[in-house]
């Protein structure tokens, strides 16, 4: 990093640092870099910590006394928050031509099949000769957004007169739909949505409150908890997508790409870092897969009703004097808040209320209907594919297509299935894709009552257009498998579905890996994100540029530590002394980075951090959400901003030692010529 770099940010933070450097023929210099003093360093003022946060249920404090997982007389105290950086793929503005369509995959996005992936993500700066290129403007006059690519245009002599119609800066917005894996919607042959949080979104804290309160009631009035349970309240914004219950010992888990436990809470107390680190890191015989029995993954919004009310239930068993409780495992309690609520989603207890108030619940999309219809009428076909039943599908789809509560005559019409090819409720995901042996049914859509049908040896016995017939005696089903799905949509390759839904697991990791379908993941958590990550992206690159200098201090006192075995005695003591240096020069950097972390990592969430992102590694979600979603948006209708022609394009992707090549700070040594 240029000797400036480094001043800048230095400067910002507020410290005094002596900084080594060496120049490219390895010869090193000592000089000193001194930044400018700002006083208190406003540009890091530290957050107010969690446990100032306003919250309808403030964590229990003190030492626990009993009934936990922790030795006798541990006390558990909070661990400082964990470094976060960004990690995101984006997508490119222009679609690709239709042309030659029918012969190429929804893999195919280049012509030219032969071509590398550009790697996109770093601007080319310095040409073949490695000069740099002359910053003029090409093609026209294009304003600033010829200046962004007047470099590469020149050197690849191109003539683009259409840049002049691009706007000076890329807009990019929530209602994006972002790019993992490259697609071509013209090549796909069946899209398919789940409902729930996808096609239907839901109004928070409102809907949730139904399953817990519901919940609730089961565990005392029928499962004979403490009556103080009823006293509890619902706050959703205490969790995120993406962490591990682990229902044995009563913690809640963020975990990185590598499975390491980055933070834990046991209900709503910090866990040390210490601590955490002895339960999940120092096991003697192997690192724990949080695929085991126990471990519950937090792949759905609906899953924060079952967080909450476990956390609280926790907090009780430790702190509270009930016996009832004290019989009672972690892994129990979980186990009954769980068939609670998956109860009060099966007994009416939500759909009735739902029924009743639907503008309560549920949130009208006015981009819903035309998107739907607007893939029938490119010849896209189009299903629904769901674990809710028929009752509560039929309630919630009615309400979205009249955009209004309507009466019982009127429900019984379902108009709403003309929206769609095919409609199946009931699905069971994720045992619908992995488990061909279960049974298809037909819904009577009046009624919602069942009928049983042969499945593929009907629609084969029916001969040729066996599937269009089958689907004129009805196109609504419950359960069956991927196998009857596909046969009614008459595909041939997974690759030619892509399917829309909210649930990492059931919907987009299991599709994905076991059929090879194409998958859109639906976050609407993710405008938060992107509102957050923007307004501290300014911190984030000081962050990252710390870490730069960091990084490169301890190279360089490396370099000094290897020479002293072979350096002369005078030589050893000027090296040490340049060593202690780095290391007190390292230890400013630390602190201030710590302080910068805290802030940062509060700014999107005061307990868990940014979702995508654990340490400065992906978080596991993070992880999931960018090898196994091919696109991800914050709703289902953005799809419908984008043309059927529309080719998705990811950014290129760098290891490590291309990434540090690729910064202009950097100079390559080629070790096999020296």
């Amino acid at each position: 990093m240029p000797l400036q770099q480094h001043h800048n940010i230095l400067s910002r933070i507020g410290s005094r640092i002596i900084y080594y450097s060496y120049s490219s023929n390895m010869t090193r210099t000592l000089f000193s870099l001194t930044a400018a003093l700002v006083g208190s360093s406003s540009a890091f003022t530290q957050s107010p910590s969690f446990s100032n946060a306003s919250f309808s249920n403030p964590p229990m404090t003190g030492t626990m006394q009993k009934n936990t997982f922790l030795p006798a007389g541990t006390e558990l105290t909070k661990r400082s928050f964990s470094s976060l950086s960004e990690s995101a793929s984006s997508r490119s503005l222009s679609p690709h031509s239709m042309l030659f369509a029918k012969e190429m995959s929804t893999y195919d996005i280049d012509t030219d099949e032969n071509a590398e992936q550009s790697l996109a993500d770093n601007p080319i700066t310095y040409g073949a000769n490695g000069q740099p290129f002359s910053p003029q403007t090409v093609n026209g006059d294009a304003g600033n957004v010829a200046n962004r690519y007047s470099s590469v245009l020149e050197s690849m002599d191109l003539s683009i007169p259409s840049l002049k119609e691009l706007p000076s800066q890329r807009p990019i917005s929530s209602n994006d739909v972002f790019c993992n894996r490259e697609l071509r919607l013209d090549n796909i042959r069946a899209i398919g949505f789940d409902m729930d949080y996808t096609l239907a979104q839901y109004q928070q804290p409102n809907f949730d409150k139904l399953a817990f309160d519901g919940a609730k009631e089961k565990l005392v009035n029928s499962l004979g908890y403490p009556k103080e349970v009823l006293d509890f309240e619902y706050d959703h914004t205490y969790w995120v997508r993406g962490l591990i219950i682990d229902t044995a010992r009563g913690n809640f888990l963020k975990i990185d790409r590598h499975k390491y436990v980055r933070m834990a809470y046991h209900g709503f107390s910090p866990i040390s870092s210490n601590m955490r680190k002895q339960i999940y890191s120092k096991t003697f015989n192997k690192q724990p897969s949080f695929t085991e029995k126990g471990y519950v993954n937090m792949d759905t919004l609906f899953q924060h009703v079952d967080a909450h009310l476990f956390a609280l239930l926790v907090e009780m068993k430790d702190f509270g004097e009930h016996e009832f409780l004290d019989e009672r495992t972690y892994e129990e309690i979980y186990r009954q808040v769980r068939e609670c609520v998956d109860l009060c989603h099966r007994d009416g207890v939500i759909k009735d209320e739902v029924a009743r108030d639907p503008e309560k619940y549920l949130v009208l999309d006015d981009g819903l209907l035309p998107m739907l219809r607007q893939y029938r009428e490119n010849g896209i076909k189009v299903f629904l594919l769901t674990n809710s039943y028929w009752e509560y599908t039929s309630t919630a789809m009615n309400y979205l297509y009249h955009e209004k509560k309507v009466d019982e005559e009127t429900q019984k019409k379902n108009e709403w299935t003309e929206l769609f090819d095919l409609v199946v409720v009931g699905a069971c995901k994720p045992a619908y894709l992995k488990d061909p042996y279960l049974n298809l049914f037909r819904v009577e859509p009046e009624d919602g009552s069942l009928k049983n049908t042969d499945g593929l040896f009907e629609i084969e016995a029916l001969g040729e257009g066996g599937a269009e017939k089958f689907l004129e005696m009805g196109k609504c089903f419950q359960g069956g498998n991927w196998n009857h799905l596909q046969a009614m949509l008459e595909t041939t390759a997974g690759e030619e579905i892509i399917y829309v839904g909210d649930h990492l697991y059931a919907d987009v990791l299991r599709s994905k890996r076991a059929l090879g379908w194409r998958s859109c993941f639906i976050m609407p958590e993710l405008p938060e994100e992107m509102r957050i990550f923007n307004s501290q992206v300014d911190l984030r690159k000081s962050i990252m540029q710390l870490r730069s200098l960091r990084d490169e201090l301890g190279a360089y006192a490396d370099t000094l530590r290897l020479e002293m075995t072979n350096a002369s005695f005078s030589e050893s003591r000027a090296m040490e002394k340049k060593i202690e240096q780095i290391e007190e020069d390292d230890g400013k950097i630390k602190e201030k980075l710590s302080e910068a972390h805290r802030q940062y990592h509060s700014a999107f969430h005061p307990r868990w951090g940014q979702m995508f992102v654990a340490g400065y590694q992906d978080s596991r979600f993070g992880y999931f959400v960018k090898n196994y979603a091919c696109l991800y948006t914050s709703k289902a209708t953005n799809l419908g901003l984008a043309s059927a022609a529309r080719a998705f394009r990811t950014s290129g992707e760098l290891l490590p030692h291309d990434n540090m090549l690729s910064r202009p700070s950097t100079e390559f040594v080629d070790a096999e010529v020296e």
